[in-house]
């Protein structure tokens, strides 16, 4: 629960505050970005979020906040049970953002597909009963696909409870040995119909990205929108080996996706087309950084 006390003076006056736990992971500035911006290292709240919308999406970024960094002066109980239930949140075609991101993955975002041969949960929220409860009502889960070592959070335990099989590759299984299905080697490989598991070394030796339906592609911290600049960005930072960011980049051109869906940063939709002309923007950009 956030603390007035470390009310961060970034904040501008009313109900909404961030505090001094932050850790600008950008959650609340994916849910609510009217309301909360980067500030300095922090998040902050810029402008008090008014009018049902405004609400319900602050109420929804208080309770995906994986440190509960954001609080109010004055709670609304009902606003906020109805921010409650709307977690997990439809994105489209079956894909859903689990919310209650965990501080154990730096509150990277973690995905729901419900699918008629069985669930998928992409990477790791926190455990909390609200969302196990809304899975199980959901179906359950079949799969887990855990894109990198970085996100595995509380994988285990949602594994332990669905008897669902974790997925991940063989260079990040050091974060989850005892998952049920380690995969090897640099190709893409079909793990279910409609599913396709892409490596994409660079971030991490392991990192891996999951295509499915050749619409939705989850992509870990591997590929993310920056909605500034309005653009595909990758890291640059914090990286296990920059060229081979770069060949995990021009491997997706081969493929058609519709969605990146990433553990940080924004997610985005545009027509196949369009997205590969993103990347393909992206691939030039950084293969003329390493020519420099």
């Amino acid at each position: 629960m956030a603390d007035p006390k470390q009310r961060l003076d970034t904040n501008v006056q009313g109900n909404f505050f961030v505090d001094a736990t932050c850790i600008n992971c950008d959650t609340c500035r994916q849910l609510a970005p009217d309301s909360f911006q980067e500030v300095g290292e922090c998040s902050a709240v810029v402008i008090q979020p008014v009018g049902d919308e405004g609400l319900h999406r602050a109420y929804q970024a208080l309770l995906a906040c994986p440190v509960g960094s954001i609080g109010t002066q004055r709670s609304d109980k009902t606003r906020l049970q109805q921010a409650m239930s709307s977690f997990p949140l439809l994105i489209e075609g079956g894909v859903f953002y689990c919310g209650f991101n965990s501080q154990k993955s730096f509150g990277a975002n973690s995905y729901f597909i419900r699918h008629s041969d069985g669930n998928w949960l992409v990477d790791s929220p926190r455990y909390v009963k609200h969302l196990v409860d809304a899975l199980e009502r959901m179906g359950g889960l079949r799969y887990i696909f855990l894109t990198h070592e970085d996100d595995v959070a509380d994988a285990a335990r949602y594994a332990a409870r669905f008897g669902a099989t974790r997925i991940i590759h063989r260079a990040d299984a050091e974060a989850m040995p005892d998952a049920e299905w380690i995969v090897d080697g640099s190709d893409s490989i079909p793990l279910a119909p409609q599913f396709n598991l892409i490596p994409v070394p660079g971030h991490t030796p392991g990192s891996s990205a999951l295509l499915y339906d050749q619409r939705f592609l989850f992509t870990g911290d591997h590929l993310w929108w920056d909605p500034e600049t309005r653009s595909l960005q990758a890291p640059q930072r914090l990286v296990w080996r920059s060229r081979a960011m770069v060949q995990s980049l021009e491997k997706l051109l081969g493929d058609q996706f519709e969605w990146v869906l990433p553990g940080h940063g924004d997610r985005i939709k545009l027509t196949p087309e369009e997205m590969r002309n993103q990347l393909r923007l992206l691939v030039d950009h950084r293969l003329a950084a390493l020519a420099s």
